[in-house]
Formats: structure tokens, sequence, C-alpha cells
């Protein structure tokens, strides 16, 4: 049946049979069409047209989805709206502006069909960041820990299928009473090294232990290394009287009674300085070398400045590292001032020996007068970079930290103190990880340092007036030097902050009693069986725990230490076999890493050191030094035995880690 329509405003209802409409219908079709549609139709179809044909002059137009004569546009949708079901039927196709790339439904989910941007390398590894400068965007590969940097795809051609590095080793430890500095770890720069499709080993160096209390040398730090790239430890500062600074990345500074620095490995630091002549009171230790310059030499009365250290923007942020440790003096004199670039300040009098900053390669600070023992020297760094062409980092709501985009989610992680900066008045909350310093290991005997106090929540309010939030991250405690019952003890880890986020540092391993209490409590001293430290719990709800108790110590043959807390678990209980194992720690699941283990308790040499517990704990010695909790994970430093003075400054409980502070939120 046919029907010729000439007014503008007539309805054709037809119940049944079939027909052509030839003409404009400016109106709407309803029912289904099995015909053809030839005409123009510019109101609503909302029948079905089966097994017919649509033949349109322009387009076809569904939201952001079309068809025309010159192509096909699927539309666009986030990770966050095809995560909330765009549409889950196999075959279905989009395009994910959160990733720059084509997606396909497939009976596996979701997967990539085609990056429609040009890419440059992928990678894991590190902390992972990303930043923009000049018109170029980098992505950076940050180790504060050993691990792995594996490529995993060479990108479509667009850039260079190379690397930028920076690789810094680990400072030297300070020497023992009006001592030398210890020397800045060797510094190394490099672009365009080329990779390939392969895992590379990442080596970070740990500083090198301070001098025993006396008038000992410090340890010498370790390398760090990156491929076929390997920086040089710092040299060890002087301890005895007219003793020579250590060789290394950057030399060692002389002791006093005109020790000479040690020197400095060529393209990668500076020499130490001098001791002064005198050797009495007014005796002081020369400054260490820096990755920037040469130690200053002491004088009577007046200790060497530590070397300056040299800068690098490989980050995307300047920063200063391998700066010298600074010389020391009796009481009533003035110490030197450690080197930009994490260089230890020296000490004046029989005080504690200041430590190089973690992450930096400083060199540790000679120990003062009354010889209380060197510092020891900070960890080292390696970053890796590489041209990206994806500019999320545009997308950032703020500033500050280490940058990164995983999973929806814009990630700020502040591996050292910072502003964070609100540049986004719609971000109005984020979610937080705020882990505290790990407590120092206590020694002869003595037990775990307690994980820094770990924090996590979601929804935390910010505002963007004024938008500016300082953050703390904690240093860890130092570990005990302790050999008997007359000399330097541990200190607890340094608190972490985020607005009014606070986490308290790791309780400090016991080395004469009980654990000290902090975020997670230290484990006890040996001789301690019914002595444990004590999480924070907080006064008040909300607030909630931090961490866990530290492990008792035992009066049993070979004397154990109780392993440090974690903030997974407790630590455990030292034996007549055995050191106590530190607490285990928590994962966080936006970084899949585990964070906050307890250090091990530290025993005599015929038995076992404890475990440090997963999540940067370090283990306890037995007979040795306790290892060092991990940088940045906020782990605690392991218990050591040291039965005698007799040189050796490699006794003496670990070092905590240094904590982290992450924020996040939708990006």
């Amino acid at each position: 049946m046919g029907i010729q329509i000439n007014g503008q405003n007539d309805t054709i209802t037809a119940t049944d049979g079939s027909m052509n409409i030839t003409s404009t219908v400016t109106g709407n079709v309803t029912g289904n069409v099995t015909g053809n549609v030839t005409g123009n139709v510019t109101g609503n179809l909302t029948g079905d047209v089966n097994a017919g044909v649509i033949t349109a002059t322009s387009s076809i137009v569904v939201g952001d989805k079309f068809i025309n004569s010159s192509g096909v546009g699927i539309g666009t949708t986030t990770a966050a709206g095809r995560n909330a079901g765009v549409g889950t039927a196999l075959g279905t196709l989009i395009y994910n502006t959160t990733d720059n790339r084509l997606e396909a439904n497939g009976p596996e989910g979701w997967i990539s069909v085609k990056t429609l941007i040009n890419t440059g390398l992928t990678a894991t590894g590190g902390v992972v960041g990303d930043y923009e400068t000049g018109g170029i965007v980098y992505r950076t590969h940050t180790f504060a820990n050993s691990g792995t940097f594996a490529v995993t795809d060479l990108g479509n051609g667009a850039y260079p299928t190379n690397v930028d590095y920076l690789v810094i080793a680990g400072g030297g430890g300070g020497g023992g009473g009006f001592a030398g500095g210890g020397g800045a770890g060797g510094f190394r720069s490099g672009t365009a090294f080329p990779v390939n499709i392969s895992s590379y080993t990442v080596t970070v160096g740990a500083g090198g232990q301070g001098a025993q209390p006396g008038y000992y040398n410090g340890v010498k730090g370790n390398d760090s290394v990156f491929a076929t790239v390997t920086s040089e430890g710092g040299g060890y500062g002087a301890g005895p009287s007219g003793g020579a600074g250590g060789p290394g990345g950057s030399g060692g500074g002389g002791c006093y009674g005109s020790g000479t620095g040690g020197t400095g490995t060529l393209g990668q630091g500076n020499n130490g300085g001098t001791g002064s002549p005198s050797t009495g009171s007014d005796a002081a230790g020369g400054g260490a070398g820096g990755a920037g310059g040469t130690g200053g030499n002491a004088s009577n009365g007046v200790g060497g400045n530590g070397g300056p250290g040299s800068s690098s923007s490989l980050s995307g942020i300047s920063t200063y590292y391998a700066g010298g440790g600074a010389g020391s003096v009796g009481a009533s004199y003035t110490a030197g001032t450690g080197g930009i670039g994490g260089g230890a300040d020296g000490v004046v009098g029989n005080v504690l020996a200041n430590k190089g900053q973690s992450g930096t390669g400083g060199g540790g600070s000679g120990g003062g007068g009354g010889s209380p023992g060197g510092g020891q020297g900070g960890s080292g760094i390696v970053i890796v970079r590489y041209q990206i062409g994806t500019q999320q980092t545009g997308t950032a709501k703020a500033t500050g930290g280490l940058i990164s985009f995983s999973g929806g989610k814009t990630i700020h992680q502040f591996l050292s103190s910072d502003t964070f900066t609100i540049t986004d008045a719609t971000l109005t909350s984020v979610d937080y990880l705020v882990v505290a310093g790990g407590g120092g290991g206590g020694g002869w005997g003595g037990g775990g340092g307690g994980a820094g106090g770990f924090r996590s929540g979601s929804s935390h309010p910010v505002s963007s007036s004024p938008g500016v939030y300082s953050i703390t991250v904690g240093s860890g405690g130092n570990g005990s030097s302790r050999f008997a019952y007359s000399t330097a003890s541990s200190t607890a880890g340094s608190p972490s902050i985020f607005d009014t986020i606070t986490s308290q540092g790791g309780g400090k391993g016991g080395d004469t009693a009980a654990g000290g209490p902090g975020g997670s409590g230290g484990g006890a001293f040996r001789l301690e069986p019914a002595g444990t430290g004590n999480r924070v719990t907080g006064t008040s709800t909300p607030t909630p725990s931090q961490g866990n108790d530290g492990g008792n110590g035992t009066n049993a043959a070979s004397y154990g230490g109780g392993g440090g807390g974690g903030a997974g678990g407790s630590g455990g209980n030292g034996s007549g076999s055995s050191g106590g194992d530190g607490g285990t720690g928590t994962l966080y699941s936006l970084t899949s890493t585990t964070y906050a283990g307890g250090g091990g308790g530290g025993t005599g040499g015929a038995i076992p050191g404890g475990a440090g517990g997963p999540g940067g704990g370090g283990a306890g010695g037995n007979g040795t030094k306790g290892s060092d909790g991990s940088t940045n994970t906020g782990g605690g430093g392991g218990g050591a035995y040291s039965p005698s003075p007799t040189g050796v400054s490699n006794l003496g409980g670990g070092s905590g880690g240094s904590g982290i502070v992450i924020i996040s939120y939708p990006t």
C-alpha cells in the first residue's frame, strides 16, 4: 500500500501492511520500519529498522557517537566511566581518555587495541613519577632501595630508546673522637644510555657505619649501581690521632694531629680536608669531600666544613646530593658545617654524632670530644628518566612530591619533607598514607627497633584556600653504638605529618632495658624478659592504633633480644636459640608495597639474629652490626650484639628506615 501526503501536519498511522515514505518526515517515526528510509527524518526514529536501509545525507548521531561518510566516531569515556559499565557486550569498542587508547571488551575483559598517542619506553621499578619541562614530558623511576628497572616495551619509535641516569652511592661513616667527617658517596650522571627490552639491576648503596665509641675510623659507604654504571661509596672519616681519611667517591676527613684527607674518585667526588695540628683539647677533625668541592681543613678549635654536593634536576626538582660530612670538636669549640646535599653537621663535645641524610649519599659527621662514636653515612639513590608522550601531569590537581598516575588515581609520593599545594579548587578530599621513621636497633644483645607509625585513610578534607600543606617525612632513629653500659644508646624514629595526621616515630630497640614506645614498640634488651615497647594507640576515638608491641628479651644462654613491633603484628620474643623476629608490616594496595616492618632482635655470634619484619625491617646481628631499616618504609633497625670494643667499626644496632607520605585522588 502506498500513501502520498501533501500536508505538513498530517499523521500517518499504519497498523498492517507495508508502505514507502518518499517525502520528508518532520515528525517522529515511532513504529518499526521494515523497508527503506530514503528521505530526511528530522524528528526521532525510535523503532527498529529491520532488513532495511537508512540512507543519510549527513550523519547519524547518538550522543558523542556518529556515523557519516567520512568516518565513525565511537565517543569517549574515562577509565572510571568504563569501569562503571559503559557496556559489557563482547566487541564493545571505546576510546579511554584516561590512558589515551582504543580499548575493546573481550572474553577476558577490557584490553588495549591501540595507544593513539606517540609513546616512549614502558618500564617498571622504583617509585614512578611524571613531569613536564620545556614542553617535554618525562617519566622517572626513583630507587631509594635496591631493585630492578625492567623495560617491557620500547614504544612506537616516536621517542629515543635510551635513558638518563643519576647514581649516588652511600656516604661514608664519620670517625671517632675529634674526628673527620665521612666522605660523600660518588656522584655520577649521564644521558642517552641505550636500553633494550630487558631487566637492569639497581643497587642502592647503604651509608657506612660511624666509628664505634673510641678513636676509630668510620666505615666506607657502599657502592650504588645502575646497569654498567657504578658510583663508589664515600670514604670513611678518620678517628685515630694523625689518621688519614679513607678514599672513596669523595674522600673522608682527616683526624686531629694533621691527619690528611682521603682522595676522591675522579669524576665522582673530591678530596677530604686535613685535621687540626693540635692534639689537645682544641683538637678538631677535617671536613670530608663532596661531589661539588673539597672538604675544609680544620684549624685548632674549629672543625672542617664538609665539601658541597652537586645539584641535579633529573627527578623534576632541582636537588643537591652527595655533600661531605663535617669535622667535630671538643666542648666549647666550633664544629664544622655539613656540605649541602645531605652532609651531616659536626658536633661539639661528648654527644651523639649526626647522620648523613638518607637518599642523598651525604657523609656522616665525625665524633666529638669524649669519643662518642661517628655518624653514619646517608644511603644513596638511583634515578632513571626517559621521554614519554602522555602529558598526564597537566591533569594533576596539586603539586609536590613525585607525581604518577595509576588505576584512575593521581598519586603524590613524598620521599622527603616538602609541600603539597592544591592548584585546582575542585579537589576537596584526598586519600593518604603517613608512615613515620623507624626506631634504631639496640646494641649488646639489643632489641630490634619498632616500625614507624602507620596511618592510612580516605576522603580526608582539603581546601584550596590557602591550599598549602606542609609534609614532614620522619627520619629513622640512630642504631646503638653500645658495647657497654656507658656508651651511646639507640634513638626513636621521627614523626611523619600531613595536615592533622601525625604518625609517631618507631620506638627504639632496648639496649639496657625495655624497648621504647612509639608508632610500634621497640624490642626489649636481652636481659629484660618482661620489657616490651608500647605502641601509640591514641587518646581518643577516632585516632587509630599505629602499630604493635615489641617482643621480650631473654636471659637465657646467648641472650636473644626481642624483635621490634610492626604495623601488622607484634615483634617476636628472643630466646636462647635466636633473636626475636621483627613484626610484619602492612601492605598498602595503591602502591602494592609493604611498609613499617619491625627490626629483628640481636644475639651473640653462636645463634642467628632475628629476621627483619616484611616492610623494611632490618635483620638482627649475631656478633655483627644489625641491618638498617629500608629507606622510605619506616622499617625498624636490627638489634646487635657487640661484646667488647675491638676497634672494628661495624658493630652496633642498625638505623631505622626513613618514612614516607603518599597522597592520592581520582585523576
